[in-house]
């Protein structure tokens, strides 16, 4: 009888990463993310939470750059758009926020998050 170890697939690690971010284990999850994209540096949800994370510590021009990268990667990721929206205004940048919940209500007419946020930019 042989002993497998098995790898945790992309999406248990990235559970694994969310669940650190929830924590409060900002440094933790950073690094499980980032390591997660070194493998797999297309992979938009990783990249979302990456820029999640970044967002959460203070690091706003790299949140955005990530969340960029997320709907680059997936121009009809509309949570990552709404999330990229968020970090924008955060940081004043309120063209380019409402741009992307534009973006969001061309898509999605219905969309919930993109409806709660666009009031403010009318």
């Amino acid at each position: 009888m042989s002993l497998q170890t098995t790898v945790p697939d992309v999406e248990e690690r990235l559970e694994k990463g969310i669940a650190l971010k929830v924590e409060g284990r900002y440094e933790e999850a950073e690094r499980e993310v980032r390591a997660i994209l070194a493998d797999n540096p297309d992979y938009a949800l990783a990249r979302r939470e990456l820029g999640l994370i970044l967002n959460f510590t203070g690091m706003f021009d790299e949140s955005i750059e990530e969340l960029k990268k997320a709907v680059e990667l997936d121009p009809h990721f509309l949570q990552g758009r709404v999330d990229l929206a968020l970090a924008y205004s955060m940081l004043g940048y309120m063209d380019e926020a409402k741009a992307e919940l534009d973006t969001v209500l061309d898509i999605d007419p219905t969309n919930a998050a993109a409806l709660r946020h666009i009031v403010y930019f009318q």
